[in-house]
C-alpha cells in the first residue's frame, strides 16, 4: 500500500501542551543587550523547561507596538541552531519589526509533535508579554527554513487558525514528509535518501504503518487544512532535494477552504538559507510579510 493511502487515517491532532498557558513569565537567560544597534534591545529568555526551548527577542523599547516575526530554523528536525540565523534576525529587527528567533526540541530529544507543540508555547509566551517586547500580539507570522518551514507550516495549519497569525513563509519547507519518505527509498541523491530517515526518526524510530500511522498523519501538513488558517508563500529551488511539488498538495487543499498559497519556484538548486540569499528571494519575502502586517 502506498504511503499516501494514510490519507484515509482520522486526522485527530496530537495533543499540544502550547494550548495550555505557558511558565507564569519567561525566564532571562542573559541580559538585555543593545548591541550598538541603533536602539535595539536583545535578551534571551527560556519559553519552557528544556535547554532547547528558548528563543532571542529583538526589539525597539520605544512605547509602540510592533507586528512580531517569529523565525524556525532548518537542520533536518535533528540539528541546527537559532545562532545561525542571527543575521536573518538583525535584519528584520532593524525594519521596525519585534523577532522571536527560535529554537525548539529536536528529533533527538523528543518525536513530533514536540517540535510544533515548542513553537506553539514560544507564541502564547511572546503573546502574554507582548508589552514587554513592544509586539502587536495580534499581527505576526511565521518564517521557517527547511525543516523549520515544516513546523511553521504546521503551526499555521494546527486547528481552525492560530490568534494573530497573519501568514506563514516557508524557505523549501518539507511540506510533506510522507512525500519525503516515499521519495527517498529508491533515491539516488543522498540528501533526498537523508531526508527519509530524519523524518523517520521525527516520528520516532518508525515507519508510517501501523501504530505510527497516527504520528505520519500529523506530521502532514496538507492534510490538516481549514478555512481559517493562515495564508502561506513557499519558495523552492526548481532542481532541489525538496521540490516545489512538496508545496503544490498544500495549495491546493488550502485553495479548497479558501486559504491562499503562493508556490514561488527559482531557479538552480539552492535550499533553504542558501535560497533565501539567492538575488530577489529576500525582497520577495519581504514584501510579502509587509502586505500581511505592515
Amino acid at each position: 500500500m502506498s504511503v499516501l493511502a494514510l490519507a484515509a487515517v482520522v486526522l485527530t491532532p496530537v495533543t499540544a501542551s502550547a494550548a495550555k498557558d505557558p511558565a507564569p513569565g519567561p525566564t532571562v537567560s542573559n541580559p538585555v543587550d543593545a548591541e550598538g544597534l541603533g536602539g535595539l534591545s536583545v535578551e534571551t529568555v527560556q519559553y519552557g523547561s528544556h535547554q532547547r526551548q528558548s528563543m532571542d527577542v529583538w526589539w525597539t523599547p520605544d512605547g509602540q507596538q510592533r507586528p512580531g516575526i517569529f523565525l524556525v530554523h532548518g537542520g533536518w528536525w535533528s540539528s541546527g541552531d537559532k545562532k545561525y540565523m542571527k543575521e536573518i534576525t538583525r535584519g528584520y529587527a532593524e525594519m521596525g519589526y519585534t523577532v522571536f528567533n527560535l529554537n525548539y526540541r529536536l528529533s533527538g530529544d523528543a518525536a513530533w509533535p514536540a517540535q510544533r507543540t515548542d513553537a506553539l508555547a514560544a507564541i502564547a509566551m511572546a503573546r502574554k508579554h507582548a508589552d514587554k517586547w513592544a509586539f502587536d500580539a495580534g499581527n505576526y507570522v511565521l518564517v521557517g527554513f527547511s525543516a523549520g518551514g515544516h513546523i511553521a507550516a504546521a503551526v499555521g495549519t494546527y486547528g481552525d487558525g492560530i490568534n494573530g497569525l497573519k501568514g506563514v513563509v516557508g524557505l523549501s519547507p518539507i511540506i510533506s514528509p510522507l512525500r519525503a519518505y516515499s521519495d527517498g527509498e529508491k533515491a539516488t541523491d543522498p540528501n533526498k535518501r537523508k531526508l527519509r530517515t530524519a523524518a523517520i526518526k521525527l516520528a520516532g524510530g518508525c515507519a508510517p504503518k501501523g501504530k505510527c500511522s497516527r504520528v505520519w498523519a500529523s506530521m502532514e501538513v496538507a492534510w490538516h487544512a481549514s478555512r481559517k488558517d493562515a495564508p502561506m508563500l513557499t519558495i523552492h529551488s526548481a532542481e532541489e532535494f525538496v521540490p516545489p511539488v512538496q508545496s503544490q498538495l498544500l495549495k491546493q487543499m488550502l485553495g479548497q477552504v479558501g486559504v491562499p498559497v503562493t508556490v514561488f519556484t527559482a531557479p538552480g538548486v539552492n535550499h533553504s538559507s542558501p535560497l533565501y540569499r539567492e538575488p530577489g528571494v529576500a525582497e520577495r519575502v519581504q514584501a510579502w510579510i509587509a502586505e500581511r502586517i505592515g
